[in-house]
């Protein structure tokens, strides 16, 4: 040990001595005056670039966690779904929701994305389908999502839980007597051409996009979409039995629980909805959008518990988790334009119109036992329009896109806007729909059988029940019942 020490000071030594001979000095000199120079340029590149990289990161993570929040929220229409249905037909529902987002998935990373935000035309995009994560040049092809610099997998995940979002709305509204073939048809088209056509108008740099239409998180792409497609689903389809026989009969759902449950899984979603739609967390205030989301869907919740309180006399638990959800769907559109009063507003007055369309929707003898077309149709029109009216003249300036709200000094024009994009929209949804669901009804049937209905979806469609307890009890639950007003979106 000590021999081996000894040597290695001999070595140093002799090094000393060999460095610091009058012609080496110099070079030693020039060597360490050069490093003086040239170290610090490289600190600073390396730290320039390690900064990018961590921002980078940050935002990935933030739209990826974002990304798995909206995705989580299937859980919340699923349970929101069957809880304001019979329990007859729980397994079916969780079923059509389960198939939502795994059909849609598929769906959107075949042809729906590259519709959406492939490289097209006012109308369409028309590269990119397939997109592989081996070819390094795909990101090319989606030139309209270069605002954000996130990876294009990390684009496509979050957009693509938003598309088999805007399907599953439907569920809910044609639940209790849909055919579970018919319903998977309906969500392959929904989420490959439909929705992505909208989408591309809006998001993906079509003809809505140059127009400056605003529309931050999709009130009118998500949820008018999927609340038009809702009201043509169940008008095809037709009513349950028993739903207007002598007039308007409730059939209430098996669990209040259970749906307020779902409210509250959809209410947190909601936050990765919103706020998520920035697509970066570096530089951008997202607490905001989420201030704004939860001020909306309390001031829901609180219209519709004082609107169903003074008309039916006591306050409907189920109609305050819808007008908490409407809530919720109208401040999805101008999140991000508007004040923290001007949230409220929107969120109260979207409490109040919910309850009226719910009503208002029976009474033409569409039959939507969970509320989805009033929650998200009816809601999302009004988030749309109300851009047009609150958007704050400081926060689109800041946006670099449309214009200031009727309210505040902005005049009609950005109103006219949203309302033309809103008008688009549901003419080109209601069409399409109607289409596919006639289409589904001729062919392959979209109605289940009276015996069928009668005795529960789960047990014709899938063979078992959804609660094991509830079997020879099916009679019991298919007819018309007294109960609450009640429904909530899916």
């Amino acid at each position: 040990m000590n021999h081996t020490i000894s040597s290695l000071q001999r070595g140093l030594f002799g090094f000393a001595r060999r460095a610091f001979r009058p012609g080496r000095m110099a070079a030693v000199s020039v060597g360490v005056l050069a490093g003086m120079l040239v170290l610090p340029a490289v600190a600073l590149a390396q730290e320039h670039s390690t900064l990018e990289d961590l921002q980078l990161a940050i935002d990935m993570v933030w739209v990826v966690v974002a990304g798995a929040l909206v995705f989580l929220m299937h859980t919340g229409f699923t349970l929101v779904e069957v809880g304001f249905t019979r329990m007859k037909n729980a397994a079916n529902i969780a079923a059509k929701n389960l198939m939502n987002i795994s059909i849609g998935l598929l769906a959107y990373w075949l042809v729906g994305f590259p519709i959406m935000f492939g490289e097209g035309n006012a109308f369409i995009g028309l590269e990119g389908w397939a997109f592989s994560v081996l070819d390094s040049s795909a990101d090319e092809s989606y030139s309209s999502l270069d605002w954000t610099d996130v990876s294009l997998s990390t684009k496509w995940f979050f957009q693509a839980v938003f598309a088999a979002t805007a399907a599953t709305i439907v569920s809910g509204a044609m639940a209790e007597r849909t055919r579970f073939r018919g319903y998977l048809v309906y969500a392959l088209f929904l989420t490959a051409v439909i929705y992505p056509v909208v989408g591309h108008w809006v998001w993906g740099g079509g003809w809505l996009t140059d127009l400056e239409f605003l529309d931050f998180a999709g009130s009118t792409v998500v949820h008018t979409v999927g609340g038009v497609a809702a009201l043509v689903g169940a008008f095809v389809v037709g009513a349950r039995i028993g739903k207007y026989n002598g007039g308007i009969n409730v059939i209430p759902g098996h669990s209040i629980p259970l749906a307020v449950a779902g409210v509250f899984i959809l209410w947190f979603g909601w936050f990765g909805f919103n706020a998520g739609s920035t697509m970066a967390a570096v530089g951008v205030d997202f607490a905001t959008l989420i201030l704004t989301t939860n001020l909306a869907a309390s001031a829901g919740a609180v219209g519709a518990l004082i609107l169903s309180w003074w008309l039916q006399g006591k306050p409907d638990v189920g109609m305050v988790g819808n007008g908490a959800l409407a809530g919720l769907v109208a401040i999805t559109a101008p999140c991000a334009f508007v004040d923290s009063w001007a949230a409220i507003v929107i969120g109260f007055m979207a409490g109040l119109i919910v309850m009226l369309a719910v009503m208002g929707i029976d009474r033409i003898r569409v039959d939507d036992p969970v509320g989805a077309i009033s929650v998200h149709g009816i809601c999302g029109i009004w988030g749309t329009l109300a851009v047009g009216l609150f958007a704050a003249p400081e926060l689109t300036t800041d946006a670099g896109f449309g214009q200031a709200g009727l309210f505040l000094g902005g005049g009609f024009h950005q109103l006219g806007i949203q309302a033309l994009g809103s008008l688009a929209v549901v003419t080109w949804t209601g069409l399409t729909c109607l289409v596919l669901f006639y289409g589904i009804k001729f062919t392959i049937g979209l109605r289940a059988e009276p015996a069928e209905e009668l005795d529960g979806l789960d047990i014709s469609e899938h063979g078992m029940w959804g609660y094991p307890e509830s079997v020879g009890q099916s009679s019991a639950f298919s007819g018309p019942a007294a109960g609450p007003l009640s429904g909530s979106e899916d």
